[in-house]
């Protein structure tokens, strides 16, 4: 890789507001152009709520499209991928039938897997119920709970964080039955053309009131962040709600990764820092609010 004509700032766009620090400097050229790191340290790259599916043909084409231009950036960047949740706004897997329009993808994740870069799925409340699809059959690996991970001289705690709003016991319960077997077994006798019609206007509902609701300084996953942290980790990477935030608590850094309906953001690690990016312009830049 070529070396960018930029000075060399920290990566870590967090330093209390995210529009202070990230104002600091704008990358606004391609990949090609970012400065090589250390090779000691990996080189990690996470996204989240993507939410494929849920907007008209028009804006979901122009959405796939830039995943994918992500994912070739990522190709030759990057150590490993971790998809923090709601990859798609609805994912169920039959036996022989999965979503289909997503040919492309499942191709461009097989192939990054092929090349080398590991893929980690770490399902989400729209995407929970991920089958063998996924691990079988593209060769990413597939994590139905929270993750916990050393590398490059950081403590990762990784969650999609549904769940975890304070006064959220409702919901939590809604969870618990709808991840349970018999209830899977249930949905699966449905044929896949009632079955994903009914999922996905319930997907819709349950992002509507994810993207409306407030999150405060009482916020569930804020909270969770600051045990986690406390308890050892150094940077926990969550998504869920809807709202790219990248912040200093009590020696470590807490990330959400916002989404692909407005915002078109991620994260990456590099040189042992962690930074908000945003893919809006094809190009890869780091995020301001």
């Amino acid at each position: 890789m070529s070396t960018a004509s930029r000075k060399k700032e920290p990566g870590l766009c967090c330093s209390g507001q995210l529009a202070e620090a990230c104002n600091s400097f704008r990358l606004s050229a391609s990949l090609n152009d970012m400065p090589a790191g250390d090779a000691s340290i990996p080189t990690l790259y996470f996204l989240s709520d993507v939410h494929l599916g849920v907007s008209d043909a028009e804006t979901e084409r122009r959405k796939l499209s830039l995943l994918l231009r992500l994912l070739e950036d990522i190709e030759r960047d990057a150590s490993a991928l971790y998809i923090v949740g709601d990859l798609f706004d609805f994912w169920y897997e039959y036996a022989s039938v999965v979503p289909r329009g997503y040919h492309r993808l499942y191709a461009r994740f097989e192939q990054l897997v092929a090349t080398g870069v590991p893929i980690t799925y770490l399902a989400g409340n729209h995407d929970f119920a991920i089958g063998t699809f996924f691990s079988r059959d593209l060769g990413m690996r597939v994590v139905h709970d929270d993750l916990t991970f050393e590398t490059g001289g950081k403590r990762f705690y990784l969650c999609h964080g549904d769940g975890l709003a304070v006064r959220d016991g409702g919901y939590r319960l809604l969870k618990r039955i709808l991840r349970a077997r018999p209830s899977q077994r249930l949905f699966r006798l449905l044929h896949p053309d009632i079955g994903f019609g009914l999922a996905r206007r319930f997907s819709h509902s349950s992002r509507d009131y994810t993207s409306a609701r407030h999150y405060g300084e009482t916020d569930g996953m804020r909270l969770e962040a600051e045990r986690r942290i406390r308890d050892g980790a150094d940077i926990v990477v969550m998504g869920h709600r809807h709202r790219p935030a990248c912040e200093n608590l009590h020696g470590g850094v807490y990330v959400n990764l916002g989404d692909w309906i407005r915002h078109f953001s991620y994260a990456v690690f590099r040189d042992g820092e962690i930074a908000l990016y945003t893919i809006t312009t094809g190009t890869q830049e780091l995020y301001q609010a």
